[in-house]
């Protein structure tokens, strides 16, 4: 179904059966239907978008928590992006991340199979897990660190 299309249906629901949407005005509901986000609610605890279409995230976003975004058709990040905990981009068609990408906990790359790099600032406060077929898979894990200089990689590299 079309986003449109739900969006329709959702709204009909609140219009004329005052049914609410329990993430009705949110912003992973911003997100999904591409309305105007204000600045001030680029702040989130954690967004949980599994599954959802959605391919970019807005400029500006700081996530305290999670962000999970497996199995989305996503594309990009955004510059400057700051995930409090853990960042899962599995299964998504991703092909780069932006430079300064800052995660405190873990990066969770399983079937990013576009993939070709890591960029230089990276900071990753755990572990980190690339697909098996990760296109830098001959590299060693201290080169893969080194690629991401001046950031890090704290924890473990798991392939």
């Amino acid at each position: 179904m079309k986003k449109e299309a739900l969006k329709r249906i959702l709204n009909f629901l609140l219009e004329n059966e005052g049914k609410k949407p329990e993430m009705y005005g949110s912003i992973a509901w911003k997100i999904i239907f591409n309305e105007p986000i204000k600045k001030e609610e680029l702040n989130v605890e954690g967004l949980y978008l599994n599954y959802l279409d959605i391919t970019s995230l807005p400029e500006g976003l700081k996530v305290g928590g999670d962000l999970l975004l497996w199995g989305t058709p996503i594309t990009s990040l955004p510059e400057g992006l700051t995930v409090g905990s853990d960042l899962d981009l599995s299964e998504t068609p991703i092909t780069s991340l932006p430079e300064g990408l800052k995660v405190g906990g873990q990066l969770w790359l399983i079937g990013c199979d576009n993939l070709t790099s890591l960029p230089k600032g990276l900071e990753v406060g755990e572990d980190l897990h690339l697909p098996s077929d990760f296109l830098l898979r001959s590299h060693s894990d201290d080169e893969l660190r080194e690629m991401v200089k001046p950031g890090f990689i704290k924890g473990e590299i798991y392939r």
